[in-house]
């Protein structure tokens, strides 16, 4: 009796595994949708800062997961000043807005090179994705500091914490823009946003 116990247990197994391997497989070809907010500060360094940015983001990780399309929709207004220094009562100032798309970007499962956080994040959570913009816009034109077709690269990270009880596995994410728009949005400016729907 214990013999055919164990000859059933020992079918199943193998059943059970293609059965689970299978359903990560099919959540791999699943694309994935995460959307956020984007609210930040330039350093003061950055010429006409420091700049006051907020938008909102999309990305999409198309099925098997290699690649990835992310766009983000902002505002940037700076502050006036009093006798040549910034004066934080004198918000929106030179406001405008800028659309930046990044199409077909390459999805990498490590954070190397991730700006990290304080408190931390655990960055064996998440996930980056690198590539140059397919569309950089200001007020809707192509912006003046990377005309039509737009060289600057992006790199996107998002991470999260997980195995805390009351953790959210994505919660933020990172943008840095590299040459020629960093001449805007300035040399290694992290803008730093919340992941407010990952599914």
């Amino acid at each position: 009796m214990n013999g055919r116990r164990l000859i059933s247990a020992v079918r199943i197994l193998p059943v059970l595994a293609l059965a689970l391997a299978t359903a990560a497989l099919a959540q791999r070809n699943s694309p994935v949708h995460f959307k956020g907010l984007i609210n930040d500060y330039t350093a003061s360094t950055v010429k006409g800062g420091p700049w006051e940015l907020h938008g909102v983001w999309t990305l999409d990780l198309r099925r098997g997961w290699g690649g990835s399309d992310f766009s983000a929709d902002m505002t940037m207004s700076n502050y006036g000043t009093t006798n040549g220094v910034v004066d934080p009562a004198k918000p929106g100032n030179t406001p405008h807005v800028h659309h930046i798309v990044m199409k077909d970007a390459t999805v990498q499962w490590n954070m190397d090179g991730c700006p990290t956080f304080a408190p931390p994040t655990n960055n064996t959570i998440g996930f980056q994705i690198t590539g140059p913009v397919s569309l950089l816009t200001g007020n809707g034109q192509p912006a003046p500091f990377d005309p039509a077709p737009p060289q600057s690269q992006l790199t996107v990270c998002i991470t999260g914490v997980s195995g805390v009880d009351g953790s959210v596995a994505f919660s933020n994410i990172t943008m840095v823009l590299g040459s020629p728009a960093s001449s805007h949005f300035g040399v290694g400016t992290v803008i730093h946003g919340v992941v407010s729907l990952a599914n």
